[in-house]
């Protein structure tokens, strides 16, 4: 049974607790009618999204943002069901725990997105179209075909910090990004660390290959100075489902900068896939 927590603003998300697999989840929750999942990048959670799921909110959409297992006080996943498959069975559970049982949008960010990309490939009946922003899952690190998974840790190091805020949304993004970070570092380190593992070496061409073959409606964002997640990771997401993706200005957290562009890239998402299942449902 979802419990309400204290909301000062009913026009924001309103904050909730469920019981998913016998231990509890924190979730954000607003709006009424198609069902969007948010899922959100490492270190991050709920909270830092504000701003970008009200854009959502007022697409009439109802939104759900859990925070995944290990962040924003939801206990993280037994050490046996860690793996994105781990994570795929925890997001069909937490959607069942909300009472959510019809196909959703599926949007994910960063971790997110291969948290994403997994739930899709396992849970088909449940996803309507996956949505992918600056998604990890993609195996190439460079034009010479050398595999993400073996970028030295320093590589990644020397551009986190600049890349999930940028000069210019340093004012505008860092209070929030400190508001989910620094508690989930502080609360959890342990899968801090073990969720950057996890996303850093995480190869899922071959799911999203056969999210291809199903002909899921799939749209991958990516922003033109991520060095978090490369170009070619990027390109590589691109060729495992055939088509080119969408190459925005911003950097890895561009949405969190820039929720109105991530409002039009999402009215444009959202009216698209609603005229098709239209069309669907008139051929019925």
């Amino acid at each position: 049974m979802a419990v309400s927590l204290p909301q000062s603003d009913p026009g924001h998300l309103v904050w909730k607790r469920t019981t998913v697999d016998g231990r509890t989840a924190l979730y954000g929750v607003a709006g009424e009618g198609t069902p969007v999942l948010f899922l959100h990048g490492w270190g991050l959670g709920q909270h830092s999204y504000k701003r970008a799921l009200k854009r959502l909110v007022r697409m009439g959409t109802r939104v759900y943002a859990p925070a995944l297992p290990g962040f924003g006080g939801t206990p993280d996943l037994p050490s046996r069901h860690f793996s994105f498959d781990g994570y795929a069975d925890w997001v069909d559970q937490f959607l069942t725990a909300v009472k959510v049982d019809e196909p959703c949008f599926v949007v994910g960010h960063s971790f997110g997105g291969g948290v994403s990309i997994q739930f899709a490939h396992d849970f088909p009946e449940r996803v309507r179209t996956l949505v992918l922003i600056n998604s990890v899952g993609g195996s190439r690190w460079n034009d010479n075909d050398r595999q993400l998974k073996d970028r030295p840790l320093w590589d990644w190091g020397i551009h986190f910090p600049g890349d999930i805020l940028g000069p210019r949304a340093l004012a505008r993004v860092l209070p929030v990004v400190l508001e989910d970070a620094v508690p989930n570092l502080v609360r959890n380190p342990l899968a801090f660390w073990k969720v950057a593992g996890l996303a850093r070496t995480a190869d899922l061409h071959d799911e999203l290959e056969a999210l291809k073959a199903r002909e899921l409606p799939i749209v991958i964002l990516w922003g033109d100075k991520d060095k978090i997640i490369p170009r070619a990771s990027f390109d590589d997401l691109c060729t495992a489902i055939g088509r080119a993706g969408e190459v925005v200005k911003g950097n890895h957290s561009w949405l969190l900068a820039d929720p109105d562009s991530f409002g039009e890239v999402m009215t444009n998402v959202l009216s698209v896939a609603r005229l098709a299942k239209s069309l669907e449902d008139e051929d019925r």
